[in-house]
């Protein structure tokens, strides 16, 4: 998929060279551990540049004319605000423009709005496309800071009426199990450890098998689908898909890796999706 406000320059050396509108970044990438095959000009070519802390060197932003500000960048008519922020992230993961196409048509297959909920929901571009889309969208996610980008992400986009609710993902789905709520479908992308506001502790390895538990309950009655994305610990598709096999046996199931192509040909994996349907 052509994106014109994004693009994959180069990767290699466990790093990644990337455009983001007007601005080029370099950035870590452990997965990248082939060579880089654009020259070295090109790699010298950048706005920001993050490294990570080490015992000799504190880490962080270089910027070659002084930090940047936020800036915007476009996705199918929606407007999405970047930043630098300081753990090296900029507010959006483009290789889930897969998921954004398959969100995208799975909330438009009927005519009659499809309550989504999306957990662990970041800056909600995944809400946003959701909510283009017709849905009505509840967008859960346990920083506030995050809720602030996305409502601005929302009005720039002239959208209005997601649904913010400022909690722990497993707290509120446990507490919409207990008010026998139901939704269409449910995105979830959850860390590998976090803190919810009220400092509830969450680890996916311990957690996951748990949650998807609960979001079976919740989709049990008219429910179609669920989109589990995972980036920690180096787990496989396979085990995406299994998780969901379990959760949703009569469903249909697939799973398979995020990737993007570079501008050098190189394709780079970053993470793994999977999705039960009906």
């Amino acid at each position: 998929m052509h994106w014109p406000d994004y693009s994959l320059i180069d990767c290699g050396g466990q790093e990644k060279l990337e455009r983001f509108g007007k601005y080029i970044l370099r950035r870590p990438e452990p997965q990248a551990i082939w060579a880089k095959q654009a020259d070295e000009q090109t790699w010298l070519h950048w706005d920001a540049s993050f490294t990570r802390p080490s015992p000799d060197k504190p880490g962080g932003w270089i910027f070659k004319s002084g930090p940047l500000k936020p800036w915007w960048i476009a996705y199918q008519g929606l407007n999405i605000q970047l930043q630098c922020t300081s753990f090296g992230h900029v507010g959006i993961f483009p290789e889930q423009m897969q998921n954004w196409s398959k969100l995208e048509t799975l909330c438009t297959l009927t005519t009659k709005p499809k309550q989504i909920l999306n957990l662990f929901a970041y800056t909600g571009v995944a809400s946003l496309v959701a909510r283009k889309a017709g849905a009505e969208v509840y967008h859960v996610d346990a920083v506030s800071s995050m809720l602030t980008w996305a409502k601005a992400n929302m009005e720039q986009s002239k959208l209005k009426d997601i649904r913010w609710v400022a909690e722990d993902a497993f707290k509120f789905v446990t507490r919409e199990n207990n008010r026998n709520k139901s939704y269409q479908g449910i995105i979830l992308d959850p860390p590998a450890y976090g803190r919810g506001p009220k400092g509830e502790k969450w680890t996916l390895p311990d957690q996951i098998d748990t949650l998807l538990a609960k979001c079976s309950a919740l989709l049990k009655a008219d429910g179609e689908f669920i989109l589990l994305n995972m980036y920690s610990m180096g787990y496989s598709k396979s085990i995406a898909h299994q998780l969901l096999k379990l959760h949703f046996p009569n469903w249909n199931i697939q799973a398979e890796e995020l990737c993007i192509k570079s501008e050098s040909g190189v394709t780079l994996p970053l993470g793994i999706y999977g999705m039960a349907s009906r």
